[in-house]
């Protein structure tokens, strides 16, 4: 597949000190790459710097193998879709999609279809005389969606689009958004502070924290191998704990694992609460502290000898706990990061 976006050795510093330095990403044809990080880690500054609305200090960036550093915004070929959904209060719907088509003198039959055509694809037909202060929030957003599409971008950028909605309308319409960019092949940079939305819809996550990219890969990649303490930290729910690792094995507790990247000294141990399993007969004692009913599933809360976890259990095996019973416990696998720098032992330690 071809590089549809190319940001190379990128830098914006800002009078404060703050910004980013040296990023580079790329991003094929039809591929949907989401920055993840924190706030004020410089992911809205990259996607800002794409568009036009921030002059970089240094780089490069190209859109369809075309340098597009020098163009204002409107004169590259991107289009962004904003948190606020910048919808003119004044203009019906149809209005507000059919603006952009006016300018470019397209005939009103040819406006009228493109425009049905947007609104079909964000589920929106009937809806051309409505005004924005008529629609919901969700609605807005989508319509914000179908203006951005209209412009036929060869790169379309989102900032945090879905932050603004509820729960419940966030996963449905980031769902939509999925399915558009699928069956449009559409090429977009995402940005978000919601690691469960990078996971759910990206084919690739760049993760960012403090300036600089921490790791760059497909979101099962990003979960099963982080290159760093703060990767682990941030995406998913992980039990943190002290490690020896000393030859080839660490020693975690009363528990031995192989020690695949030659660590030494003390360590820590990352485990993730779905890696935390019953043993039938052997394994470390755990007293159950606490059981929370999740949904699908329960977060039992553990007191042992080398510190308080969490696990994840089916609720069709919560009968199986009880409050302030012992149960004995194992970990399927653990991830062993070098205290001194927070790097990864790339290799995952399965017992």
């Amino acid at each position: 597949m071809s590089v549809q976006l190319s940001i190379q050795d990128l830098t914006k510093i800002y009078p404060t000190g703050d910004g980013v330095k040296n990023i580079s990403v790329e991003v094929e044809q039809g591929e949907l790459v989401t920055l993840l990080g924190p706030s004020g880690c410089g992911k809205t500054t990259v996607l800002r710097s794409v568009g036009g609305f921030i002059e970089p200090s240094a780089g490069s960036i190209q859109i369809g193998g075309k340098e597009v550093s020098h163009l204002p915004p409107e004169k590259r070929p991107s289009a962004m879709v904003f948190q606020s959904y910048n919808l003119w209060p004044h203009m019906t719907v149809f209005e507000n999609l059919a603006f952009s088509l006016k300018l470019k003198k397209l005939k009103k039959k040819e406006i009228t279809e493109k425009v049905s055509w947007a609104l079909e694809l964000v589920h929106l037909l009937g809806m051309e005389k409505k005004y924005p202060s008529e629609l919901s929030g969700g609605q807005q957003q989508r319509i914000a969606l179908a203006r951005a599409l209209l412009l036929e971008p060869q790169v379309l950028l989102l900032d945090e689009p879905f932050s603004a909605l509820d729960a419940k309308l966030r996963h449905e319409l980031r769902e939509e958004l999925r399915d558009i960019q699928a069956n449009q092949n559409l090429t977009m940079l995402f940005v978000t502070h919601d690691q469960e939305e990078a996971l759910s819809i990206s084919d690739r996550i760049v993760v960012m924290n403090k300036g600089n990219i921490e790791q760059i890969a497909k979101p099962q990649d990003i979960y099963n191998h982080p290159s760093s303490l703060f990767v682990a930290q941030f995406i998913g729910r992980m039990n943190f704990l002290t490690g020896i690792a000393e030859g080839e094995k660490i020693q975690v507790g009363p528990m031995e694992f192989p020690n695949f990247n030659h660590l030494s000294g003390e360590i820590t141990v990352g485990v993730r609460p779905e890696d935390v399993l019953l043993s039938e007969e052997s394994g470390m004692e755990a007293k159950v502290e606490k059981i929370m009913m999740l949904g699908h599933y329960a977060e039992i809360t553990l007191h042992t000898i080398i510190g308080r976890l969490k696990m994840f259990v089916d609720r069709g095996d919560m009968q199986k706990f009880q409050i302030k019973r012992t149960v004995r416990i194992h970990f399927a696998m653990i991830q062993s990061f070098d205290q001194e720098n927070g790097q990864y032992d790339r290799r995952n330690q399965v017992i």
